[in-house]
């Protein structure tokens, strides 16, 4: 039932991110969380997104602006290596919530009126080898990029047609150099290709039923749509990466209010920060370090550092050695 539900949700993942230039990945990383380790997510998508791209080439092959293509390529592809090497060493959570943060500082576009003719700026060759260079990496990190980067093909003032067809054959070689990487990197097997399979599956289905679709679709919708999306691709990513680093370091979050003392406290780690207001007028910050122990887990020693401001003693700092 899962994996039907999951071939449900990339059809239609992949229906949107067609109308609105990409996030798909987004979408679908939390999904295919349930049913695979966090590192061989971004594999399985890539398989996914992949067949995706091949699909959309084929669909509007004419669109396609090699201009755009030929500068970020080369960038693209050494460091999506760069990425997915790093993928298979550390955690990508904090990436992921930075660009969940990323994503919802489009919010405002939301409001603001399109101009009736955008401002097209030109093309510069060194632009577009960073933005390979910075999308390759991403890519290879996290397994999905599409959206972060909608506002640079925006600007260049290209058609809605050739954002998807360019965007595609951008993407397709770098998508099949990272799955030769996962492989190398030992973060392929058998569930993750039947994972990407479904993606792929749903992908190739989706391409087919937008390329009777877009056509229909106006220009300033068609924008709309793409910063609708990395608005809520942006919320998705930070609940989930917030689930993930609150489950995997121990974080909390406690709140007390006694008379005129007001308490509040974040643990993250091995690390308690607080914040305190005492008698209605004095602030007291201080950090704690919590020491297991065999008797109790979470014993905290004496706060290694205290910043203590009122209208009577002034600002005052205690740094507490060998705390």
């Amino acid at each position: 039932m899962l994996w039907f539900l999951i071939l449900l949700a990339s059809v239609a993942a992949f229906g949107i991110s067609a109308v609105s230039g990409g996030g798909a990945g987004l979408i679908l990383i939390p999904l295919l969380g349930l049913i695979l380790p966090g590192s061989q997510v971004p594999a399985a998508l890539s398989i996914g997104t992949a067949a995706s791209s091949a699909a959309r080439i084929l669909s509007f092959r004419k669109a396609i602006r090699w201009d755009v293509v030929r500068h970020f390529a080369p960038t693209a592809l050494p460091f999506a290596a760069l990425g997915a090497w790093a993928l298979s060493r550390m955690n990508p959570v904090y990436l992921s919530l930075l660009l969940g943060l990323f994503l919802i500082g489009n919010l405002p576009l939301l409001f603001r009126r399109s101009p009736v003719h955008a401002d097209i700026r030109p093309i510069r060759p060194m632009s577009l080898r960073i933005l390979g260079g910075a999308a390759g990496f991403i890519s290879g990190f996290t397994g999905a990029v599409g959206l972060i980067f909608n506002g640079f093909y925006y600007r260049l003032g290209l058609r809605k047609e050739e954002i998807v067809a360019t965007r595609a054959a951008n993407e397709i070689l770098l998508h099949i150099f990272k799955i030769i990487l996962y492989a190398a990197f030992g973060l392929l097997n058998a569930r993750t290709v039947t994972a990407g399979a479904a993606v792929a599956t749903a992908a190739i289905l989706s391409s087919v039923l937008v390329r009777h679709l877009l056509p229909y679709l106006h220009d300033r919708l068609f924008r709309h749509v793409g910063h609708v999306a990395m608005v809520a691709a942006g919320v998705v990513m930070i609940m989930a990466a917030g689930r993930q680093i609150a489950r995997q370091d121990n974080v909390s979050i406690q709140y007390q209010h006694v008379s005129e003392d007001i308490s509040a406290s974040l643990s993250w780690r091995r690390h308690v920060f607080e914040v305190e207001w005492e008698d209605g007028d004095e602030l007291e910050l201080s950090h704690r370090l919590r020491v297991p122990s065999a008797t109790s887990p979470t014993v905290t020693r004496p706060p290694g550092f205290i910043l203590h401001l009122s209208p009577r003693t002034g600002l005052q700092t205690v740094r507490i050695f060998g705390a």
